[in-house]
């Protein structure tokens, strides 16, 4: 739900519906949940809507980090966020230490999430060409 839910205001709802009661300890989903909020907030009415919405969905995003740094999948959240998220904002500043790990800890994840990893990397416009083969080995 998370890759579709920047294509439509309908995605991005539905995302968020199925996180917003989401309250357990698992700090995947918990970014999941930082991620749905952040997203709906780009569809929100209002300029003051829109920054509350956005500053509250990337705290819950940053709580999981903090707990977690090196588990990639929260970071990949945190970077698609990040890369896709107007200047204006400000959210920018963990770019490359989210690639950084990426690229160093890539090759001791799940198959899944490599094909996950992959699938970001491949329409990314952060990674260079060279970084895009090294996930590709």
């Amino acid at each position: 739900m998370y890759v579709e839910s920047s294509v439509s205001k309908a995605n991005a709802t539905k995302f968020y519906e199925a996180m917003e009661n989401y309250n357990d300890k698992n700090e995947t989903l918990l970014a999941y949940k930082g991620a749905s909020i952040a997203i709906k907030a780009k569809h929100t009415t209002g300029t003051k809507q829109k920054k509350e919405g956005f500053i509250k969905g990337i705290t819950i995003l940053e709580a999981a980090i903090k707990s977690t740094p090196n588990n990639l999948e929260v970071r990949l959240i945190r970077l698609s966020i990040q890369e896709n998220t107007p200047k204006l904002l400000k959210y920018k500043a963990n770019i490359e230490a989210d690639k950084k790990q990426i690229l160093l800890l890539f090759d001791k994840q799940s198959s899944d999430l490599k094909e996950y990893i992959k699938n970001y990397v491949k329409q990314s416009k952060i990674f260079t060409e060279a970084e895009k083969q090294q996930l590709n080995k």
